[in-house]
């Protein structure tokens, strides 16, 4: 693994430069909130900066500070592009692969400039890249650029950045309930409520907006959808196109749902099923030593986290189903 080299980071930043920052698929939280942050920090030092997503983020995320500069590669391909190729600087966050960025991939590795990583994913994709900030040790990609910021220029850290970070932050701990027993973790937090964040106004207008079709579909989710295999300490809920669309789904919708089952008495491995046109996305989440992370890459051509993970199935969904529950019998000693 590399080390991250910040004074050679303030080298290259010291210079007007057009810079680049990209994140993965399905934006989430840490995504957008560690984007936009570096996007105010790098503004402030007078770079031309753009930021670009492989696709639409939530509706929820729609609010944050600065969230109108994001370009959406699907929607603007060619213009993206132009972007990539005139790029003197590229950074790649909360992904820890080129291929995680879509149909942006080919544009990224043609692009002739320094790449830099920074990350919290495991098994980075090190060769890609010219500099590497990549730890799994970390509660979020948000706190590894709130390091990069307070390393190269600690007085152009603001209450915008930091709420941006605090999104990141939030969201990828659910609420600080998970993957944040680091010390540092809140040592950060504290610095970013010194800057005059409201926490609690950011948490409602994270959690607390939405939609009535959204809630029905959870209640649907939780009583008709919800199949528990106690013998391997697992639930999923599954969800076809017909279902969605019965429930008004935009993105956003289903976010979170995954992580109910583990609620429940005993549960140590909870997963989420939803159909697309061309493929049943699937999420992982998990407790304990098992990891989703090894599950989704050795079955599902995913990955993530130890016990936040995603994947990927190309058939039915009900042949989906069946490979998931024949899988469990091969993890039983692990999920007893």
């Amino acid at each position: 693994m590399k080390t991250f080299d910040f004074s050679k980071l303030r080298g290259l930043l010291t210079a007007k430069k057009n810079i680049l920052i990209t994140s993965h698929s399905n934006p989430d939280g840490d995504a957008l909130g560690s984007s936009l942050a570096l996007y105010h920090f790098l503004i402030q030092l007078g770079h031309n900066v753009y930021i670009i997503v492989p696709d639409k983020y939530p509706y929820f995320l729609a609010w944050m500070p600065g969230q109108e500069q994001i370009l959406i590669y699907e929607h603007d391909k060619n213009y993206c592009d132009s972007l990539f190729n005139s790029a003197e600087l590229i950074f790649s966050l909360d992904y820890n692969a080129p291929n995680r960025i879509g149909k942006a991939t080919e544009s990224f590795k043609k692009a002739a400039c320094t790449k830099i990583l920074i990350d919290h994913h495991v098994q980075p994709e090190i060769t890609a890249y010219d500099l590497v900030y990549s730890t799994t040790e970390t509660s979020s990609t948000s706190e590894l650029i709130y390091d990069l910021i307070v390393s190269v220029n600690p007085n152009l850290f603001n209450k915008v950045i930091a709420e941006c970070l605090y999104v990141g932050i939030m969201t990828d701990t659910g609420s600080f309930s998970f993957d944040c027993n680091s010390e540092k973790t809140y040592r950060v937090v504290a610095e970013l409520f010194k800057q005059g964040i409201d926490g609690a106004h950011i948490h409602r207008l994270v959690y607390d907006t939405y939609s009535e079709s959204r809630i029905r579909m959870l209640g649907y989710c939780l009583s008709e959808k919800l199949k528990i295999i106690p013998k391997y300490c697992t639930a999923y809920i599954s969800l076809t196109i017909d279902e969605l669309k019965r429930y008004q789904y935009i993105k956003g919708n289903t976010e979170g749902i995954v992580n109910y089952p583990l609620s429940i008495k005993g549960i140590k491995f909870a997963a989420l099923f939803t159909e697309r046109k061309d493929k049943i996305r699937i999420s992982f989440r998990s407790v304990g030593d098992f990891s989703v992370n090894s599950f989704a890459r050795k079955h599902f051509e995913g990955g993530g986290h130890k016990n936040a993970a995603g994947g990927d199935s190309y058939t039915t969904m009900d042949k989906t189903l069946e490979k998931f529950e024949r899988l469990l019998e091969e993890y039983k000693e692990q999920l007893s």
